[in-house]
């Protein structure tokens, strides 16, 4: 698959390793390219010195390479830009799949480029694939109860009310993650953007 410039997609889920962090608001987008991954029928392997897991086949008709970076959050960047050179995978076709402070929980926004608005993935991965110019779908948390810090509140595990509905958003961010590929951003943003 490292062959063919330009025709594979890198989509990275962005999140934190460990067990202490599996369930964590900040792990949505794990938690979607999981689902990606059993859609595709196999299994997350480790990509030797990439500092990642990646699981490469078809999805919406395309070549995918789905990834975990194994850095912390901070440190996304690194794992992804690696990925992106051994794929050659141009930058307009990586996709982060993130979890976003500034949408409602259960919201969805697919977008392309922008900044980082405070994510420290996003904020790794522009350093490190010198742009922005990358597709995203942000995956709405919320804003956290009264004064908690954010950055407390994303290291947090979903709640029991927010719990009985997520994995219903997390199957819709994973049908936006496949419309991305199949029909293009601007079709899947008029299917899935609340």
């Amino acid at each position: 698959m490292s062959g063919d410039a330009g025709e594979a997609w890198l989509v990275v889920g962005l999140g934190n390793p460990g067990k202490e962090y599996s369930g964590n608001r900040h792990n949505a987008g794990f938690f979607v390219v999981d689902l990606l991954a059993e859609r595709m029928r196999g299994r997350f392997k480790s990509a030797k010195g990439r500092r990642a897991e990646v699981l490469e086949g078809r999805l919406a008709g395309h070549r995918v390479v789905l990834a975990k970076p194994l850095s912390y959050m901070n440190d996304s960047g690194g794992p992804v830009a690696g990925l992106r050179d051994f794929y050659k995978v141009p930058v307009e076709r990586i996709v982060a799949v993130h979890d976003e402070l500034d949408l409602p929980y259960g919201s969805l926004r697919l977008k392309h480029g922008g900044g980082d608005n405070g994510h420290n993935g996003l904020k790794s991965m522009r350093r490190s694939l010198g742009s922005g110019e990358f597709a995203r779908v942000r995956f709405g948390v919320g804003r956290p109860p009264g004064r908690q810090d954010p950055a407390d509140y994303v290291l947090r595990d979903f709640g029991s009310a927010e719990r009985k509905d997520l994995a219903f958003h997390v199957d819709r961010a994973a049908d936006a993650v496949e419309a991305l590929l199949a029909d293009g951003l601007e079709r899947a943003q008029n299917t899935f953007n609340d």
